[in-house]
This record gives structure tokens, sequence and C-alpha cells, in this order.
């Protein structure tokens, strides 16, 4: 299991973790081990391969199947503040662990999230136009969590226009946290995340398996021409809510044509 991102280092809210798992080798998320908080509910997404998983002790059947991230939906595992998870491979599978503070009593019922549970959309337009398969929106339940997967054809942008999400002043925008963790075909590929606000800004190169984290400001991101980029996106924050302030210069590209 690889740390990727630690709540109290890099992020207030979102742990992160990855993993390779064999055939017949078993990974278990239980309450108050060194992988997971007492009071933290996890959602475990299937890259790639197939594990049979069980919360409690209780089976939830098959989640996975698919060949990598850009053949088409997935599957995640979800499960609430101190619910024990066990996840064995079918397959050879690759997975991410995305894990958040959260009430038990507002969290959602141990469960497999499936490609006909997703919520998939086909946004923007152009040159910025992208797949984005939400597997958990504030329509589904959980605690705290918001998780999905972002598709991006060749040289198209994404979180475009460029939008923020780092002051709470509902009904126009809620402060979420981000954590983007990246996949690129073919792998040698590459991407340009940005982030910027208020005169501090930065652009770097984003490769297979890199992570950025988007505490504030805005986030576009590019895949480069020849390469489709997949990033997985994890958001938590004190209320679960989606409602992304724009960059008021560049949010009349959402209304222009072509």
């Amino acid at each position: 299991m690889q740390r990727l991102v630690g709540r109290g280092d890099e992020s207030e809210w979102i742990d992160l973790w990855a993993t390779q798992l064999e055939a017949g080798e078993s990974l278990r998320l239980a309450p108050g081990d060194p992988l997971r908080g007492e009071d933290q509910e996890v959602v475990a997404v299937v890259f790639n391969g197939r594990v049979k998983a069980s919360v409690n002790g209780r089976d939830l059947g098959t989640a996975g199947g698919r060949a990598d991230v850009f053949e088409g939906p997935g599957h995640a595992v979800y499960a609430p503040p101190g619910a024990e998870v066990e996840l064995e491979a079918e397959t050879p599978a690759s997975l991410a662990i995305a894990a958040a503070p959260a009430d038990a009593s507002e969290s959602g019922e141990a469960r497999i999230i499936g490609p006909d549970d997703q919520r998939i959309d086909e946004v923007g337009k152009g040159n910025w136009s992208r797949t984005v398969r939400t597997m958990l929106g504030p329509e589904h339940a959980a605690g705290r969590l918001l998780l999905g997967e972002t598709i991006n054809p060749p040289g198209n942008w994404s979180s475009y226009p460029p939008h923020k999400h780092d002051e709470n002043s509902p009904p126009e925008e809620v402060a979420l946290e981000e954590i983007y963790l990246f996949k690129v075909d073919p792998k040698q590929g590459f991407g340009v995340q940005l982030r910027y606000r208020d005169g501090d800004e930065e652009a770097f190169r984003v490769s297979e398996g890199d992570v950025a984290v988007i505490p504030a400001g805005y986030h576009p991101v590019v895949a480069a021409p020849g390469y489709e980029l997949y990033y997985l996106w994890v958001l938590a924050g004190e209320q679960r809510e989606m409602a992304p302030r724009f960059e008021p210069e560049h949010a009349w590209v959402q209304e222009a044509d072509g």
C-alpha cells in the first residue's frame, strides 16, 4: 500500500492510497488501523481487475472487471465509518483508496458502486470537452466524500472554464479541498496542471501515477496532444455540496457557440 496523500500533512480532510493486489491476495481496512481512522468513511476505486468485496463479514459481490480506466466506467466499494472492509483479488488488480472523517449517522450504507449507479456526463465542448463519471456525488449517500473520474481526450482541457471552491459562501461557492490522481494512455504521455489565485501561480507536468493536491485556487488541467488523460478526483469539506465559482473573465466560454 502506497500512501499518496496524508490528512494533517498535505490535506485537511482526505487520505489517499494506491495499491496493487495479486490474485488471491487480500486487503483489510479496519477502523482504527494504521490505514484508516476510527471515524473515516472509505471508498476503494478499482482501476483494473476484479476484487471480491465484503463489509463486516457480509459479502457484497465482485467489483471491477475493466482492463484499465480508459476502457469505460468502473466499480468502487463504499463503506461508512466503523465498518470493516475486506477486498480479495480474484485477478491481479490495482486500486485507489480514499478516506475522510464522517458522521456515521449521516453516511450511506456499504455497497458496490457500479457503472449503472454513476452519473456519466459529456461535459464542455470543442477542445474542452471531456467525460465525467460521478461515482459519489451530492445525490449519492455518503457522509463527506465526493468522488469520480474524468477522461480528457488528447489535447483537451478540463476543470474548465477555470473554477475554484475554496471559499464558503453558499449558494455561490462551497469550500472543498480536492485531490487528483492521474493516469495516461499511452503511459509515457503527460498533461499539465495549473494552480493559481491572487497572483500566486504554478504549472507543472503530470504523468502516470502523479498526484495534485488542490487546497485552493483555480486548477484547470490539459492533456498533451496524442495522449488521453485520466484523473480520479476526490473532494471533501465541511459541506457535502458542489458549488464551484468560475473565473469571471473566462466564464463566457460556457455560453459561446463552437
